[in-house]
Order: structure tokens, then sequence, then C-alpha cells
């Protein structure tokens, strides 16, 4: 379910709280003014916040802590001019420059600093969507939200007396140097970092840049400094009235990128459009925009979007691809299958691709085929399997016969994706047909602490009940069901007012009876529920 608000009813601190004690998975999106953030959580532990339009800060803190050259530095970024889609810390790994335990503790410190810099957003909204998860790019970590709480509030505590004499990041400060000369004091090593740029011509912001230092460590330097009466405020950065087209279609397609991993499709769309407002050919913004519609479920949109990039651009096949699942939204599966091959021809172990086309084959009983592609995604693979594949893998083995195999697969896969509930849900079904009705219902059970909002687990719930004698239990778990989805299916009606009738609640059951009737009046016996081809 999704939770929105607004920060000045509910502290970010308060958010963070109560999504680590549900133990939440999925993405909080924080908007303030122009400015846009994340933190996704798993498990209801954090792993991975960042701030849209904020310069990535590694590369100065390698520098600062003396791990990296600014030549060193430098060769790298040059690098990723060449190859933008590639990570900065990555592209340092393969020019041995840093290891990956480095890499890894100045990302967490990062992501730390990034969650305190959201702590001072005390105005805005904030919305979370569950199951969203990171780019896979992305370096997540695990931290408990707790251990950050207490840091954050002194960090809040101390913001609001350095602006008293640092009053923005526009502001721009000149040195007294013969003040400071004369008064023979030990500086801090940040204010000793600060005192060389302090010319009366950069702002906070620029100073942090170029110091390499964080936001709140310049922030208190400063503070310390003016209080001494070293510094003195002699004015603030004038907005700029021309900004180059490149940083304005940077800003936008990067905020629409946000929005859209969020789930925040309307802002996304109006990004992107602002993308093209600017530079009418942008292919990532007209692919971005493309998504969007699909989203947002305007399927024939998205078909004719996606046709006229699949024949230029760099994003060519995971065109192909999306066109094929937009294709397979409006019911044209024949055409979805030729997109999904012309996508894999163009891409044979794009990851997104190979997913989709072996989807394909198995809605149209093509397993073998199907249980090839989805073997060399194992095979190839170095990173942990994502849930579509452990799906679709199981549906597979199922659909070739070999039950155990499927329900092996089935049951790796929840143990690497705890909260899929609709795996789960598979599983349970792979077990019932194995006669362990009993297992099956501890797997639904646990699901559903998870998915509770997913009325297949509360059917199959139900139906496992039935199995075992638990007449009542199995009429409730139908029942929430059908409050979920009223038109779940004729079977589930059927079955529900068969527990009624035998309750004495005659009135009811003949409800029932006529919703089933009323859905499908040639299927009133109870059937078992069909493995999900999708998760």
């Amino acid at each position: 379910m999704a939770i929105k608000g607004s920060l000045r009813e509910a502290s970010l601190p308060d958010v963070l709280q109560l999504l680590s004690m549900g133990r939440k998975t999925g993405c909080l999106s924080l908007a303030h003014k122009q400015a846009f953030g994340s933190i996704y959580f798993n498990q209801g532990r954090i792993a991975f916040a960042s701030i849209v339009n904020r310069r990535d800060r590694l590369g100065d803190l390698l520098v600062t802590n003396g791990q990296l050259t600014r030549e060193e530095l430098d060769r790298a970024i040059a690098v990723q001019g060449e190859a933008p889609e590639r990570r900065l810390g990555e592209i340092l790994i393969a020019l041995n420059l840093i290891s990956r335990e480095e890499l890894h503790q100045h990302i967490k410190r990062q992501i730390e600093e990034a969650v305190y810099h959201l702590f001072t957003w005390t105005q805005g909204t904030f919305s979370f969507e569950p199951d969203i998860h990171p780019d896979e790019q992305d370096f997540v970590v695990s931290i408990n939200p707790e251990s950050l709480l207490l840091e954050g509030a002194r960090r809040v505590d101390e913001w609001s007396q350095i602006e008293k004499k640092v009053p923005g990041f526009d502001s721009i400060f000149s040195l007294d140097r013969a003040h400071l000369a004369a008064s023979a004091v030990e500086l801090t090593p940040e204010q000793d970092a600060l005192v060389p740029l302090l010319d009366g011509i950069r702002d906070v912001q620029a100073l942090v840049e170029r110091s390499g230092l964080e936001e709140f460590e310049v922030g208190k330097a400063l503070f310390g400094l003016a209080t001494a009466g070293f510094i003195h405020r002699v004015g603030k950065r004038q907005a700029t009235e021309q900004v180059s087209v490149d940083a304005r279609v940077a800003e936008h397609r990067n905020l629409g990128v946000a929005f859209y991993k969020s789930g925040m499709f309307d802002e996304a769309t109006r990004e992107f459009r602002r993308v093209l407002e600017l530079r009418a050919e942008d292919d990532a913004s007209e692919f971005h925009l493309a998504l969007c519609a699909m989203r947002d479920g305007r399927y024939a949109e998205a078909v004719t979007q996606f046709r006229a990039l699949v024949t230029r651009g760099p994003r060519r096949a995971t065109a192909q691809a999306n066109l094929s699942l937009a294709l397979e939204r409006l019911g044209r599966p024949h055409e979805a299958r030729e997109a999904a091959r012309a996508a894999h021809a163009q891409a044979p172990r794009h990851l997104g691709v190979v997913l989709q086309l072996a989807g394909l084959l198995l809605g149209n009983d093509e397993v073998a085929e199907a249980r090839a592609l989805l073997q060399g995604i194992k095979d190839a693979r170095v990173r942990a399997l994502p849930v579509l594949w452990y799906h679709l893998a199981s549906l597979a083995a199922a659909r070739h016969g070999a039950l155990d195999e499927a329900i092996e697969i089935a049951t790796q896969g929840l143990a690497a994706w705890p909260t899929a509930a609709p795996l789960a849900n598979n599983l349970a079904v792979m077990l019932e047909r194995a006669g362990r009705h009993r297992d099956a219902l501890a797997v639904v059970e646990r699901a559903l602490v998870d998915g509770p909002g997913l009325p297949q687990l509360h059917r199959n719930a139900g139906d496992l009940h039935h199995a075992i004698g638990n007449d009542g239990e199995a009429l409730e778990s139908l029942a929430r069901a059908v409050r979920l989805d009223p038109d779940l299916g004729p079977a589930t009606w059927h079955q529900l007012g068969t527990l009624r009738s035998a309750r004495g609640e005659r009135e009811d059951a003949a409800r029932c009876w006529q919703r089933a009737r009323a859905l499908e009046p040639h299927r009133l016996s109870g059937s078992v529920p069909a493995v999900a081809a999708r998760g």
C-alpha cells in the first residue's frame, strides 16, 4: 500500500521509524521545491539513498581522504564522459584505483550524508511505493534507520544555529586575513581547507564543490569562522539569467527519471515533455515518455511511441522489448512475440529482453525454448537473479512436468526475494498440486504478511483450509478474497456459497451462487488456481 503525506505533518524521522518498524521494502520519495530525493528500503533497513541533481561527491571524498589524486579522478571522469551510463565507482575499480571494499565504504557514507541532508527538509511531500528497488548497478547497503536518527537530529539542531550565520548556499563570504593572522588561532582541518577558497566571489555551494567537503562540514566550518569574526557575509549569488540549454535539459531529465523510478508517472511525463520543449529530439526522454504511457495503462499510445523508437537511438532493443510488452497488454500475442524475437536478435544477452521473450514463449506453450533461454540467463548471471526469473523458471519447470524442480526453483526464489507475494502464491499452488497442503498453507500465510492486498493469496488460503478441514477459516479467507476482487472468478464464489450453505446461511449462499452464474454460467465447479505467468 502506498503511503503519502506532507513533511509539515509528519517529519522524515517519523516516517523512517514507521517504515523501519513495519519492515517495509520499497522507495520513499521526497519532493521539496525543485529538489527531489529517494530513500530505498529493504525489510525496514535503508538500502540506498540519493538526491536528484546533487553533485556526486564520491570522487571529491576520495581525493579529500588521500585515496585518489586529482589527476586519477580526472582520468576516471574522462572515461565516464565517453560512457555516461557507467558509474564512477565501477570505473575506478576497473582502473585499479580503489578496491570494491573501499568503494562500498565511501558509498555507504554518501548514502548516510544524503539521508542527513534530507532530514533538513521540513516542508514538501513524501510518498512511499512498496516493492520498488534501486537500479541494478547501484551499490546497495543495509543501514538501520535508527542508527541515523540521533546524528540526524543533532545535525538538524546544529543547522538551525548555522543558518543564523550562513543563511543559504548562495551566500558569499570574504575572509579578514589580517584578523586571522593576528589571532594565531588553530583552525579545524575543514576550516583550513576553506580558508584559501574564501575570495569574496565563491558562494557556499561553490565552496562545497571545490573543497570536496560535505555541506554540513562546510556549514559548520563557516559558522565557526563567522562567529570568531574571521569572515563576513558580503552578499549572495545572483540568479543566472541564462542557464545553458544542456544544463536545463539535464535537470529536467534527471527529475523525470527520479519521478519515474518512484512511480510518479504524471510528474515524470511533465519533466520529459519539458525536455522535448527544449530539445525537439531527445531519445532518452521520448523513451521514458513511452514507458510512462505503458505504466499508466495507455498501451495503444505506448505502442505508437515505441514503434517510432525501434528504428533509431541507442535503446532500439529495449524499445522493441517494451513494444512487445505493450502489444501483449493489448491482447495481440502474435505481434508481441514477433517484437520480442526482434529485440532478442538485436540484444541476445539483455536480461529484460530475454525474460520478455521467455514469458511470451511460455504463454504460447513453447516450453522447451523458454527453458533454454532461462537456463542461459542462469548460466551467464554473475549477480543475483531477478524475481521474474524465478517466476518464469518455476512455471516453465511445472509446464514441463518437473513439479519437484519447479518447487525447488520457487523455494530458492522466495529465499532470495522473501517479500515476493506473487511468487509465494505460485509456490503454494505447486505444493498443493504435489499434495503438500499444510506446507502450501504455511507459505501462503507467510506471504499474506507482505501481500495482504493480493486476492489470489486469500483465495488459495481458503482452498487450502478447506482441503485440510478448516472450513471456518476457509470461509473467512474466501470472503476476504472476493472483497478485494469481486470478479475473482465463478469457482471462488461457488465454493464460498457451498461453505455458507453448510453453515445454514442459505440466503447468503444463494447470493454467492447467483454471482458465480453471472460471472460464467457454464463453469460452476471448483478448480485449482492457475500458476501466474508474471510476477
